[in-house]
């Protein structure tokens, strides 16, 4: 990385600064895909912004949270966010954040994804990502720079798309719906009472929500009770207490939700990425 690509870690006022000098850097810079290094502090929020690449962003360790007039997607550590050139997006950071992102001219490569994604990140790419971050600027510049930075462009559109995401319809109707939720997650919520509430059957109802989402309403629910507990946990608020104001009935139901979700129960998960539950 170039020494006058600044460092993202310092006092909040400090960070902001920097991250403005940074996407500042990051319009000049020249090739077709650049990888630089950010840490973060647990609770911090990158404002809103966009830039002209688009972006994979990849956290070593802690989860990160993307916010879009989209949606919002969740990232775990060995996942990453494919953000395409141009979408504003602003990013919070839960527990401390050790990110990687990779920035791609958009016409760098045929195939590469064209809509906002969370995808797996393999062993392979995880190495090619750190070792690109790591690349003194003589060697970005050498054939075995090239090949590396190369192989990892050719990689991205292979990366398998995760179910992390929280999309929001474009139907003003259905996205108020959503966004009253997300404000107010409950897993009590039926179609039954959306639909009624909107003036659609059923029937109809699951078809344009399924349309404009991607998902049924029973997993986007699912996923937004996902967002709204995994900050709550990372603060350290018991799992008994989150489940029941989210309205499950057990902490059981919740945990297989949970886990459903992210592979791992509640306490497991937060405890693998460093957090008390």
């Amino acid at each position: 990385m170039p020494a006058t690509v600044p460092d993202l870690d310092g006092p909040v006022d400090e960070l902001a600064r920097r991250h403005r000098e940074r996407l500042e850097w990051l319009e000049r810079a020249n090739g077709a895909i650049v990888a630089l290094p950010s840490e973060y502090p647990d609770g911090h929020t990158v404002p809103e912004h966009r830039h002209s690449r688009s972006q994979l962003l990849h956290a070593l360790t802690g989860v990160v949270l993307v916010r879009t007039r989209y949606g919002r997607w969740i990232v775990p550590p060995d996942h990453a966010m494919w953000i395409p050139a141009g979408i504003e997006h602003e990013v919070d950071m839960l527990g401390n954040v050790s990110m990687r992102s990779v920035y791609v001219a958009p016409d760098a490569i045929e195939g590469l994804p064209e809509r906002l994604r969370v995808v797996g990140v393999s062993q392979l790419m995880r190495s090619l990502i750190v070792e690109a971050v790591s690349l003194p600027d003589e060697v970005r510049l050498s054939i075995r720079g090239e090949l590396l930075l190369t192989l990892l462009l050719h990689e991205i559109p292979t990366m398998p798309e995760r179910p992390l995401g929280l999309p929001f319809p474009a139907e003003p109707r259905l996205a108020a719906l959503c966004r009253r939720f997300v404000a107010a997650p409950s897993s009590r919520a039926t179609i039954d009472e959306w639909s009624d509430t909107v003036g659609m059957s059923r029937r109809t109802f699951t078809r344009v929500f399924h349309r404009q989402t991607g998902l049924s309403l029973s997993t986007w629910r699912q996923q937004a009770l996902l967002f709204a507990a995994l900050p709550r946990l990372a603060d350290g608020e018991p799992v008994t207490q989150v489940a029941l104001d989210l309205g499950y009935d057990s902490v059981p139901a919740f945990t297989t939700m949970f886990k459903r979700m992210l592979g791992k129960a509640p306490r497991d998960y937060l405890k693998s990425k460093g957090r008390v539950a």
